[in-house]
């Protein structure tokens, strides 16, 4: 049964949100993906966001551009957490989208990752599953471990070859 709950407003938000799904997949945490949009089908977007609880699901990463309203509707809606992820825009470099999800009003707070940041809301995601899941917080850790070693290799070639050879 899936946990999470992967939501955006356009097809072009897909290379961001499929770096949660990615971490997601990494870490075995089921998840369902959707496209909908808040502002052109809010009867679907609605009865998305009322079942989501019923579905099992324990989290929401919704990711949006410009107004952004998706994370924050989500919010408003979903009692347990929203992880938003605010998209690049071509206009405001994503700041505008970012804004928007911080910016929610007291009592509808959203996590908000980095402008693009999918991954590590896939992996805040994970951490706040593993609140309750030991198996997952192992995972976790054992994830934690990959990218340490990741850079300690980077580290060991640069010490080896100098940084003019480094690549």
């Amino acid at each position: 049964m899936a946990k999470v709950g992967i939501v955006m407003g356009s097809d072009s938000d897909m290379p961001v949100m499929a770096k949660a799904a990615d971490i997601l997949d990494k870490l075995g945490v089921e998840y369902e993906i959707n496209i909908l949009s808040a502002h052109r089908e809010p009867d679907v977007f609605f009865e998305y966001a009322k079942s989501a609880e019923e579905k099992g699901w324990k989290v929401i990463i919704a990711g949006a551009g410009m107004a952004a309203h998706l994370p924050g509707m989500c919010a408003a809606i979903f009692p347990m957490p929203v992880i938003g992820i605010p998209m690049h825009t071509s206009s405001l470099g994503g700041r505008d989208s970012l804004y928007s999800i911080v910016q929610m009003p007291s009592g509808i707070p959203v996590a908000t990752v980095a402008i693009n940041g999918g991954a590590n809301a896939g992996i805040l995601a994970a951490k706040i599953l593993a609140t309750s899941d030991e198996e997952l917080l192992g995972r976790l850790k054992a994830y934690s471990a990959e990218l340490k070693e990741q850079v300690m290799a980077k580290d060991a070639k640069l010490q080896e070859v100098g940084y003019k050879e480094y690549k």
